[in-house]
C-alpha cells in the first residue's frame, strides 16, 4: 500500500444561488465543463490515486454520463452524496473515500484552475506537518464597517491572507475534525477552519492568482478571457472572446401608401418605407449588427424576402427571433447605438418610445440603448426624401461557450 497516495475529494453539490439560474459547474470553458477541469488536473499528477466527485442526487447521471467515454488512468467515482452545505457535502464525502487513504485533498469544483505545480507544494508541506492550504497574502486595506455602513477601524493586512482549495491533510485528522463537528453540530467554511477547531495545525502555502473561484457570472466570464489568453488558436486570436461588436446597415425607399415604421413605432407621415416587411430600417440595422457580432450571418439569410411568413411582419419580431438566437449561442446584449438618417419627418419626438419598444423586445434595459436622428443636410438621395436609413452597432457578451 502506497502511504503517500492522494485520495481528491472534489464537491460539486452546491446549489450556486449567487450565480444565477443556470448551473455554474456545467458552464464550458474551453469546451469542457468547469468541474470536469479540477479531476482533470488530480488525475494528470502522479500522487493521485483516487478521485471522488459528490454531486447531488438528481445530476448524478449527468456527471456520470460525462465520464462515460473518457479514458481514465484512475478511479474516478461519482457521488451522489451531497448535503444541506459544504461541510455535511464533505462530511458525506469522506464517508466513500477508501480506508486505506493516508491523504485526503478537498476540493472545491468550482475552482477548474489550479494547477499539478500548487499540488506539489501541497504535498511537500502537508508530508512535513500533515496539512497545507493555499492562500495569498491580502493587498487591498482592509475596512471594519458598522451596520449603518460607518466606518469603524482599519484592520491590519499584514497577517491577512485569502484562502485557496484544494486543502490537503492527514486523513485520520480530517476524518476526526468531520466527526466532531457533525456531532457538535459546528460548521465552518472550509476544511482547515474544522482543523483549528480541534486545535490541529494547519500550514499555508503559496496559492495561485489564477485559480479563481467561479461565484458570479463575471467569474466566469473572466475564466473564459483568462483561459482564451493563454491558449491562442492558430492565427493568435482568441476562440472564446468575451465581447464582440458588430455592425449593421439598412436602407429603404419611401413610397406613398405605406405606414412609416421605425424602431417599432409607427409615425405619422405622407409616405412610408417601401419593404416585404415593415420594412424598419431601425430594426433591421440592429438585428444585422446583432447578428454580425455573433457571427450568425444576417438577416436576409434569417428572413429572406422570397418567404411569405414574414411578408409585411412586424420587425419586432424578427428582433425576438434574433434575440433568442444569440441566447441559445451563449451570447446576450451588452449595448445597442443607432444613428437613423432621415430627412424627414422629425424624429425626435419618437426616439424614446422606439428605445422603450426595442428595450422591452432585447430584454435589456433603457440605458443600454442609444439611438439618435440626424439629417444629410439635403444631400443625396437621402436628404431629396427618396428612403430613410440606419447605421447601429451592436455590442455583446459572453454567457456560456
Amino acid at each position: 500500500m502506497d502511504t503517500t497516495a492522494v485520495y481528491a475529494l472534489i464537491l460539486a453539490g452546491g446549489n450556486g444561488v449567487r450565480f444565477g439560474k443556470q448551473d455554474k459547474l456545467w458552464q464550458s470553458i474551453d469546451g469542457k465543463p468547469v468541474w470536469l477541469w479540477s479531476v482533470e488536473t488530480f488525475l494528470s499528477h502522479p500522487q493521485t490515486a483516487w478521485v471522488g466527485v459528490v454531486v447531488s442526487p438528481a445530476r448524478q447521471p449527468d456527471y456520470a454520463l460525462a465520464l462515460q467515454n473518457r479514458a481514465l488512468a484512475k478511479p474516478v467515482e461519482i457521488l451522489p452524496v451531497s448535503g444541506a452545505d459544504r461541510r455535511e457535502s464533505a462530511f458525506n464525502g469522506l464517508q466513500h473515500v477508501p480506508s486505506m487513504a493516508r491523504w485526503i485533498a478537498v476540493h472545491d469544483a468550482a475552482r477548474p484552475f489550479f494547477t499539478p505545480a500548487l499540488m506539489d507544494r501541497l504535498i511537500e508541506t502537508a508530508y512535513a506537518h500533515g496539512s497545507a492550504i493555499p492562500t495569498l497574502p491580502m493587498t487591498d486595506t482592509l475596512k471594519q464597517v458598522d451596520e449603518e455602513n460607518q466606518v469603524t477601524g482599519t484592520l491590519p493586512r499584514e497577517s491577512l491572507h485569502t484562502t485557496q482549495t484544494p486543502q490537503m491533510f492527514r486523513a485520520d485528522w480530517l476524518r476526526e475534525a468531520h466527526a466532531a463537528a457533525a456531532r457538535e453540530q459546528r460548521n465552518a467554511t472550509d476544511d482547515a477552519g474544522l482543523l483549528e477547531q480541534m486545535g490541529l495545525p494547519v500550514y499555508r502555502v503559496d496559492g495561485e492568482q489564477d485559480n479563481l473561484k467561479i461565484t458570479h457570472m463575471e467569474d466566469l466570464h473572466f475564466a473564459r478571457w483568462q483561459r482564451d489568453s493563454e491558449v491562442p488558436n492558430a492565427t493568435e486570436q482568441p476562440v472564446n472572446a468575451l465581447v464582440r461588436v458588430g455592425i449593421g446597415y439598412d436602407i429603404h425607399q419611401l413610397t406613398a401608401g405605406r405606414r412609416l415604421v421605425l424602431g417599432g413605432v409607427e409615425i405619422p407621415h405622407t409616405m412610408g418605407l417601401l419593404g416585404h416587411s415593415d420594412a424598419d430600417v431601425v430594426l433591421h440595422a440592429i438585428c444585422d449588427a446583432l447578428l454580425g457580432a455573433a457571427s450568425l450571418g444576417d438577416i436576409g439569410q434569417h428572413f429572406p424576402n422570397t418567404d411569405n411568413q414574414w411578408k409585411d411582419i412586424d420587425s419586432l419580431i424578427l428582433l425576438q427571433h434574433v434575440v433568442d438566437l444569440l441566447e441559445n449561442h451563449g451570447w446576450r446584449i451588452a449595448h445597442i447605438d443607432g444613428m437613423i438618417l432621415a430627412q424627414s419627418p422629425k424624429l425626435a419626438p419618437y426616439l424614446l418610445e422606439m428605445k422603450a419598444r426595442i428595450a422591452q423586445t432585447a430584454r435589456i434595459n433603457l440605458e443600454q440603448i442609444s439611438l439618435k436622428a440626424t439629417t444629410t443636410e439635403g444631400l443625396g438621395a437621402l436628404g431629396r426624401e427618396e428612403g430613410i436609413a440606419c447605421q447601429a452597432v451592436a455590442t455583446i457578451e459572453r454567457t456560456r461557450a
